[in-house]
């Protein structure tokens, strides 16, 4: 099977690699994150990431850039349901380059973390999936969160705290 790994970050991407290495499916990584900001979080972010796959001999794909402009155009007038938003602009692009590229499948990091809305986010994968005619591989990775975690930490990646959208991080310092 050929599986492009929508990856937000390394932490988040450790563990999924290695449950996926363990069905035999040797993932590519699919960088695509508008939503992360500051513009430092951002390369923090990317180059952990850059670092990970080439420690794990992974083909990394950049789609995009910093995209601020785009993710305020998105979701930044949306309020709640800013996250849909969200989950639409990183797995659309990710459905999109599979479809294009010759991936069998595509998957999303984002079903590591016990903070993210995985109904949401199944839901807006799947739409995309049949969109663009590639499957999408569901898999529930939150059991590995923890060790993931606990791997980055040991491996000295860059470890962020919160989810990468300018109003997690307001929503982190205001509480």
């Amino acid at each position: 099977m050929k599986l492009l790994l929508h990856a937000c970050c390394a932490p988040c991407s450790i563990e999924c690699v290695r449950s996926l290495r363990e069905e035999r499916i040797e993932p590519a990584l699919f960088w695509h994150n508008p939503n992360i900001h500051p513009f430092t979080e951002y390369r923090a972010r990317e180059e952990s990431l850059a670092r990970f796959a080439g420690e794990e001999g992974l083909e990394l794909v950049r789609e995009g850039g910093y995209g601020l402009p785009l993710f305020l155009e998105k979701a930044g007038d949306k309020g709640e349901a800013r996250c849909q938003a969200c989950y639409d602009l990183r797995l659309e692009r990710a459905a999109r380059y599979a479809a294009e590229h010759g991936y069998d499948s595509f998957c999303t990091t984002l079903l590591i973390s016990p903070y993210q809305k995985h109904d949401l986010i199944r839901e807006t994968a799947q739409r995309w999936a049949n969109a663009y005619g590639v499957e999408f591989l569901d898999r529930d990775f939150r059991p590995l969160f923890r060790q993931g975690q606990r791997q980055a930490r040991e491996r000295q990646f860059y470890m962020q705290k919160y989810c990468g959208c300018i109003f997690s991080e307001m929503e982190r310092y205001v509480k």
